[in-house]
């Protein structure tokens, strides 16, 4: 069912200063902040060979990234993406096994422009899980 690595994302106090992080200490290309208020972020990509990492910061109060960084005020690793070649039919079948499904169980459009879900850390080690159609 699981396809590639997508993005590792991380949740970070201040978006321009995880990209002087990455742009200019680490050298790598940073795409320009992209504001996703459906999911209550400002996100940028890091582009690598083999994947991408997500930055992202707060967009406005209710963020669910504002409530991460409250309990890790220096930022850190929010979440894992994997691509699914069929989100629908890679719902119904973690709902099968008895995983949950974050929100209301329907895939929401992505900073991608696809379909994602997100799945209960409880049910993945501790680990928040974004699932995008490839």
């Amino acid at each position: 069912m699981l396809g590639r690595l997508n993005h590792v994302a991380i949740a970070v106090p201040s978006l321009e200063q995880g990209i002087r992080t990455y742009r200019d200490v680490l050298g790598a290309k940073v795409s320009r902040p992209q504001a996703e208020p459906a999911h209550g972020v400002t996100v940028v990509f890091v582009e690598l060979p083999n994947t991408k990492i997500e930055l992202l910061e707060p967009l406005g109060d209710a963020s669910p990234i504002k409530g991460f960084l409250d309990k890790n005020p220096s930022g850190g690793i929010h979440h894992v993406c994997y691509e699914v070649a069929d989100i629908i039919a890679a719902r119904d079948r973690l709902k099968a096994e008895g995983a949950r499904i974050l929100g209301d169980g329907e895939p929401r459009i992505g900073a991608h422009g696809k379909p994602v879900l997100f799945l209960h850390p409880k049910d993945f080690s501790g680990t928040l899980v974004e699932l995008e159609q490839a």
